[in-house]
């Protein structure tokens, strides 16, 4: 990719992960020997939402059978699948006190339903043992298979997120083995089959999309009923990925979500740090959104 970095801004500088909350988010992940995609990730908000005790499991393992040129997450062949690992997520929720959970996985596209029926068991084993939890999935999209998405919806998670990541024109370059109308299918396609079940997608800037390509996407979503957007700066996570286009100022981002929110989306997150499960409590939490409960 060997392009010069562009230089990181100052207001996407974040603080060095420590604290209790912290550290307790660390024994218990590391004690249930679970896999998160605030570390596998390098996500830049590891520090805030592991000092309020809260994280994003990443199920599933953590070796992803997709290449993403956004992604940090190891990629290659995965070993096979640990069955006890729904039941372990649960303890780590019920031990957080979490009260929002977010369900996250590499792709295992080797597997015949995606690895659909262990989202589906995750879900079930928190309802066992954290009755009061909402429960939101961020799942890849199991090639299109209907079947797969099926065993999920009967679940019942409270949200079905699924991420387009960026402009139809960038997918290829972006996430090779994805595409933009299957992801919208994904999206559209829970909304009518599984009334109830909050919708939920994220999308990165700064790949070098154009304001008009974005205007697309912002049309697209209100047309399937999506319920909540994330938008957030793409960060390069090595000089082995795609690097940064541009970097978008704040007053951008929340230009993007004025633009979204007129667009007809009900609940819009949008700024340089926000990634598709940062504070996904938040919609549920503000009075004004719709979604409070």
């Amino acid at each position: 990719m060997g392009e010069a970095a562009l230089r990181k801004p100052p207001w996407l500088k974040v603080r060095y992960p420590s604290g209790p909350g912290y550290r307790e988010t660390v024994a218990v992940a590391r004690d249930l020997r679970l896999h998160t995609v605030c570390e596998d990730a390098l996500c830049p908000n590891i520090a805030e939402c592991w000092g309020r005790k809260t994280a994003t499991f990443m199920i599933l393992g953590d070796v992803c059978t997709r290449s993403c040129g956004f992604c940090a997450v190891k990629t290659g062949m995965p070993r096979e699948l640990d069955l006890d690992e729904p039941r372990r997520t649960a303890l780590a929720v019920r031990a957080l006190g979490i009260r929002h959970a977010v369900i996250t996985s590499v792709n295992r596209d080797e597997l015949e339903d995606g690895g659909a029926f262990v989202f589906a068991e995750t879900v079930r084993e928190i309802r066992r043992r954290s009755a009061g939890t909402r429960v939101e999935l961020l799942i890849p999209d199991f090639r299109g298979d209907r079947s797969a998405l099926r065993k999920v919806w009967e679940a019942r998670p409270d949200v079905l997120a699924h991420n387009l990541e960026c402009v139809p024109r960038l997918q290829e370059r972006v996430r090779s083995a994805a595409s933009y109308e299957c992801s919208l299918g994904v999206l559209r396609d829970t909304k009518e089959q599984a009334p109830g079940i909050l919708t939920k997608s994220g999308l990165q800037v700064g790949h070098g999309e154009s304001e008009d390509e974005i205007a697309r996407v912002l049309e697209d979503l209100p047309r399937i009923g999506l319920d909540i957007l994330t938008i957030g700066q793409y960060l390069q996570p090595t000089r082995h990925h795609l690097p940064v286009r541009r970097f978008y100022r704040p007053e951008e981002f929340a230009e993007l979500r004025r633009r979204a929110l007129g667009a007809g989306i009900p609940y819009v997150q949008s700024g340089p740090l926000v990634r598709s499960s940062y504070r996904a409590e938040e919609p549920f939490e503000n009075v004004d959104s719709g979604l409070a409960s």
